[in-house]
């Protein structure tokens, strides 16, 4: 604080101020629908089989949302997609950790994330693409036991108010037509 005026040491604790206000403030948006989700049994903790514990013959159950079966890898579209498109990518043996996956399994999970990603940039026409994980419950992992990676087209001007004013999310397309879609582009990958 050596050879700084009296103004300057006021300037700096208003800019401090002003900062520590800005940094606390935090905004909240709610979303109730995706309560159905987690108090269903296997969204949220329950007793239900795994979504991505998948054996070979379900490939062809449209209802199970599957676009494409790897021999250590499954894509399935989200049944609570933020947007059309949104597909899960998973290991096929239920495991909750990065770190638990071989090496071979790693391999083709991220190489399927990889092309499964350009081929809805393709399909889709996306401007953008979401691509995450959330690891364990307190990241948010809707199911923390099977690790799976988040693919989420996305489009310039694609947010509305809808979502947070109406609790409704706009999907133009079905999940069955949009598993119809993607289970041609997924379905012939070599990851």
């Amino acid at each position: 604080m050596w050879g700084t005026t009296q103004q300057e040491r006021m300037q700096r604790r208003s800019n401090a101020a002003v900062f520590v206000k800005w940094a606390t403030k935090v905004d909240r948006i709610f979303s109730p629908w995706r309560m159905e989700y987690v108090r269903q049994a296997g969204g949220g903790g329950g007793t239900a089989a795994c979504v991505f514990c998948v054996p070979d013959g379900d490939l062809e159950e449209p209802e199970r949302l599957l676009v494409g079966l790897y021999p250590g890898t499954v894509a399935i579209l989200n049944r609570y997609p933020y947007n059309n498109g949104h597909v899960l990518i998973a290991p096929r043996r239920h495991v909750a950790n990065l770190w638990d996956l071989s090496s071979e399994e790693l391999r083709e999970l991220f190489s399927l994330v990889s092309l499964g990603s350009r081929e809805l940039a393709r399909e889709y026409r996306t401007d953008g693409m979401n691509v995450g994980m959330n690891l364990g419950k307190a990241a948010g992992a809707g199911i923390a036991e099977h690790l799976h990676v988040h693919l989420v087209p996305r489009w310039a001007g694609d947010t509305n108010f809808m979502t947070p004013v109406q609790e409704t999310r706009v999907l133009p397309e079905s999940l069955l037509e949009s598993r119809r879609r993607l289970s041609a582009v997924f379905g012939p990958l070599i990851p």
